[in-house]
């Protein structure tokens, strides 16, 4: 047996819930098992069978599309519960009750109501369970006892093994599946896929966004061992038009039993047109039917109301700020080609701050067309990869010219801004500069509390 924490107490305010929370084994250190989330749920008396469950695997746009999932349920007067992580600012954003994180307090009781179990099982158990099992029993639990109609669960990493899928979801969705976590779900999007197949389970119905040849292949496979039900993506529903528009786009949907046209969505980028028709389907196949589809009035409706902070998200102007999560190749292509359908700043200097353990490589040269400067920084975090790394392979891409260091996240905004006022720095018009904030989801949430107002004004 490992060395498990000390036996529990009661916790009084956030922040002792979060230092408990973070005693526990990383989000980062992993051992691929059910089974100390099974035994945890079973102490707990498996409050995840208590109602049905919408749950999301993927490489990129799991937080994106389940919050559409999570307002189109809404509007349709179902009470949701919905898990996410990583959080971008504050712990309990991973948590929340009809659209809402949990509040301080729900937050506090949450942890109380689990905390007295966690040790029976670290104690019976040759690892304790994770900050991440921990969470998860948190989120089950309060799902339970709020009570929801429907819960939107968004994996942590992988599938088959991710705490999360002690859940046997009614609607299993894979967004587009590529390489990330290479180290842990593998090196290849097939193999990968094979661990993300795993959340599709007998009898569900699974919602397929657009893969690879050989990453459908191996959800195919999956889909007939269990006897799951299929719609794809491009066959079954699809995006039938979108339109740049100010503030977001204008998109035609296809359904999985109807078309609906003029509706506005008001996020960036063709990707997010494309997790738009997967929440579609994905919110269809749970409710809906050929003989009763949605009202096309409650999803432009819900869709006109859908929010994903730190994707692609303006919170500053003079100069513009755009924070956008992407962290690894795949989502960095998604956003240049965003930026590049849906903004026209001149020029647009980064701020890039990465994990040590992404491909920061591959991420630069997904960047560099979209960035005339980069200024390379890194967040608080000890996995961020210090700037002064981050700076020389950001050089073998950009060039000397382009690639300015500091350190502090605070002051490389600062120093981005300047440059972007002062567009004639880097030989560009002056008028139209902006800064984007990208790189990993950690930094783009320091740079939002920075930003947009003090953490303890949204306590």
């Amino acid at each position: 047996m490992s060395e498990t924490p000390d036996a529990p107490r009661l916790a009084e305010t956030f922040d002792e819930v979060e230092d408990a929370l973070l005693s526990r084994w990383p989000e980062t250190k992993l051992e691929p098992s059910l089974d100390r989330i099974e035994a945890f749920m079973e102490v707990l008396g498996d409050p995840q069978r208590s109602y049905p469950v919408i749950h999301l695997t993927g490489t990129n746009g799991k937080t994106s599309t389940s919050r559409m999932v999570d307002t189109l349920l809404r509007a349709l007067d179902l009470r949701t519960g919905r898990f996410t992580s990583p959080h971008v600012e504050r712990m309990s954003e991973r948590i929340s009750i009809d659209g809402e994180p949990l509040s301080d307090d729900d937050f506090v009781r949450a942890f109380n109501d689990v905390a007295p179990y966690t040790h029976l099982v670290d104690a019976d158990q040759d690892h304790p369970l994770s900050f991440f099992e921990t969470v998860v029993g948190m989120a089950y639990a309060a799902f339970a006892d709020a009570p929801v109609d429907a819960a939107v669960v968004e994996v942590g990493m992988g599938g088959s093994w991710d705490a999360t899928n002690v859940v046997d979801a009614t609607v299993a969705v894979v967004l587009p599946i590529a390489v990330d976590h290479a180290r842990y779900l593998g090196e290849t999007p097939a193999v990968i896929a094979v661990e993300k197949a795993g959340i599709i389970k007998p009898g569900a119905t699974a919602v397929l966004a657009e893969q690879e040849p050989d990453v459908a292949a191996v959800l195919a496979d999956r889909i007939a061992e269990v006897g799951a039900t299929a719609v794809r993506e491009g066959v079954d529903f699809g995006v039938a038009g979108r339109t740049p528009a100010v503030g977001g786009q204008m998109l035609s949907l296809q359904g999985l039993y109807a078309r609906y046209d003029d509706v506005f969505l008001p996020l960036y980028g063709a990707h997010q047109a494309q997790n738009a028709a997967v929440a579609l389907a994905a919110v269809e196949a749970f409710v809906a039917s050929a003989e009763q589809p949605l009202d096309a009035e409650v999803v432009r409706a819900a869709f006109a109301e859908v929010t994903s902070p730190g994707r692609l998200e303006i919170v500053r102007r003079s100069p513009t700020v755009l924070l956008d999560a992407a962290h690894n190749p795949h989502g960095a292509e998604a956003l240049g080609a965003a930026l590049e359908d849906s903004f026209t700043f001149n020029p647009l200097i980064g701020v890039l701050g990465v994990m040590a353990d992404k491909d920061a490589e591959q991420l630069l040269v997904a960047l560099e067309p979209h960035l005339a400067h980069v200024v390379c920084t890194q967040n608080s975090t000890d996995r961020a990869l210090p700037a002064d790394l981050l700076a020389e392979k950001a050089r073998e891409v950009f060039g000397e010219d382009r690639v300015s260091v500091t350190p502090s996240l605070g002051d490389a905004i600062e120093a981005a801004a300047t440059l972007a006022e002062a567009g004639a720095a880097v030989g560009e018009s002056l008028g139209s500069g902006a800064v984007l904030v990208t790189g990993s989801v950690v930094t783009v949430g320091e740079a939002r509390s920075l930003l947009v107002r003090p953490a303890k004004d949204r306590r």
